[in-house]
C-alpha cells in the first residue's frame, strides 16, 4: 500500500541547490522583524498526487517552490511576469501561471506539472504523443506550459474548433515553430483522445 504520509522536503531542498536551480534562490528581505516569517510558515501542497509539507517564506511563488524545494524543473523559469507561459501548472484543474501565484496561497488545491501529467497517464499522455508526432516540440522550453494549458482545455471541450484552440495557447510564447504544428498537435490530440473515449 503507498504511504500517504506528507513528505518533509529538506533533503529534496538540499538536493535541489546542488542540482536543480539554474538560478539563485531569492534572498529573504531582512526588513521583517518576525522571526518566524524570516524561517518560513508551515506550508501544506499537494503536488502530482503526492502530499508535502514545507517551511517557505509567505512571499515566495509557487514556481520557486516547484523548482527549488521539490525539484520539479519541468515546470520552467523565463519572463517572471506572467506573459510567457512557460511556468504553466494546473490548479484544480484550470492553467495557471505559478511565476505570479503564491505558494501558500495554494495548499488545499492539486497542483498538477508536467511531471505529474506523464505518471497520472502511465506514460506519455496522448497530448505528449500527439506533440511529438506532429513536431511541436523542438527545443521544448514552451512545451511543458503548451500541454498543460492542452490538457485543461481538452478537459472542458473534447472536440474543440482551431480558433478554440488559437485562443486556448494565447499567453503561451513559441520561438520555435510559428505555432502551426503546436494547433495540429492540438487537434490531433483531440482526435485521438475522442477515439479512445478520453483517458
Amino acid at each position: 500500500m503507498k504511504n500517504s504520509l506528507p513528505r518533509t522536503t529538506e533533503s529534496l531542498t538540499h538536493q535541489c541547490r546542488d542540482e536543480c536551480s539554474e538560478f539563485p534562490r531569492r534572498e529573504v528581505p531582512q526588513s521583517h522583524g518576525n522571526e518566524s516569517v524570516v524561517r518560513g510558515l508551515p506550508v501544506s501542497l499537494r503536488v502530482n498526487g503526492e502530499p508535502y509539507e514545507l517551511h517557505i517564506p509567505p512571499w515566495r511563488t509557487l514556481l520557486e517552490v516547484l523548482r527549488e524545494n521539490l525539484c520539479l524543473t519541468g515546470t520552467k523559469r523565463s519572463c517572471q511576469e506572467g506573459q510567457c507561459g512557460a511556468c504553466t501548472v494546473l490548479l484544480d484543474g484550470k492553467p495557471i501561471n505559478s511565476c505570479l501565484y503564491l505558494a501558500v496561497e495554494a495548499q488545499g488545491k492539486e497542483i498538477l506539472t508536467i511531471e505529474g501529467l506523464s505518471r497520472s497517464a502511465g506514460g506519455l499522455h496522448p497530448v505528449q504523443k500527439s506533440f511529438v508526432e506532429k513536431g511541436a516540440i523542438q527545443c521544448g522550453f514552451c512545451t511543458p506550459g503548451l500541454v498543460l494549458a492542452t490538457v485543461a482545455l481538452l478537459d472542458q471541450n473534447p472536440n474543440p474548433s482551431e480558433d478554440e484552440v488559437r485562443k486556448a495557447v494565447v499567453g503561451h510564447l513559441c520561438r520555435c515553430t510559428g505555432y502551426v504544428q503546436i494547433v495540429e498537435a492540438i487537434l490531433g490530440a483531440a482526435g485521438e483522445m475522442a477515439a479512445e473515449g478520453g483517458r
